[in-house]
């Protein structure tokens, strides 16, 4: 897996529109503002669907917006070379997309007001999507078979890093924690959690 791929920080990235340099430089030294909206997920996690439903909202529901400009410039990937640019560019509130693990992120991120909507999907979707997705494109190594990629996928050698470590456990405790709270009121057997 390993032919291909932009290494980061031990994750492989597209080598197509990243670069060491630029990741480098999203993950120290872009400034996060207070009035920004950060969207994070894994990738094939649904962000695009996130990103149509945010910008609608924004938007007030007409969708001239989001017909007359592309996804790629309503919001912006932060560790992508041409969204990075955009992003530093813009003024005012910003919509910004990144599959970063949190610990790669700015440290403007962990200081900054600005709202922040993580997407989580089940695991086994992520895997099914990727696969289709990536035997589909140029950009990377592609898998061999769904196996192959399954393998990959447990390895925690997907694009951007592994799936169960995205979040750090602290975070991954405190999201489990404010579920169950969130679900309490439903039948237990919907959320059995051991």
């Amino acid at each position: 897996m390993t032919d291909g791929y932009l290494w980061f920080e031990g994750l492989p990235f597209p080598s197509i529109d990243y670069s060491y340099e630029g990741l480098k430089e999203a993950c120290t030294k872009f400034v996060i503002k207070d009035e920004d909206t950060v969207m994070v997920s894994y990738p094939k996690s649904g962000t695009h669907w996130l990103i149509e439903i945010l910008c609608l909202i924004h938007s007030k529901g007409d969708t001239t917006w989001i017909r007359s400009v592309s996804i790629w410039d309503r919001a912006p990937w932060l560790e992508i070379d041409t969204g990075y640019k955009l992003l530093k560019e813009r003024e005012g509130p910003r919509f910004l997309t990144s599959h970063l693990p949190f610990y790669l992120f700015p440290k403007s991120f962990f200081t900054s007001k600005a709202k922040v909507i993580y997407i989580m999907r089940n695991p086994k979707d992520v895997l099914v999507s990727g696969y289709y997705f990536w035997t589909t494109t140029k950009f990377s190594k592609k898998p061999e078979s769904l196996d192959q990629y399954f393998q990959w996928f447990l390895q925690g050698h997907g694009i951007c890093g592994d799936w169960k470590n995205h979040l750090t456990v602290a975070q991954a405790e405190a999201l489990d924690k404010l579920y169950q709270e969130k679900m309490a009121g439903f039948p237990k057997e919907l959320f059995p959690w051991e």
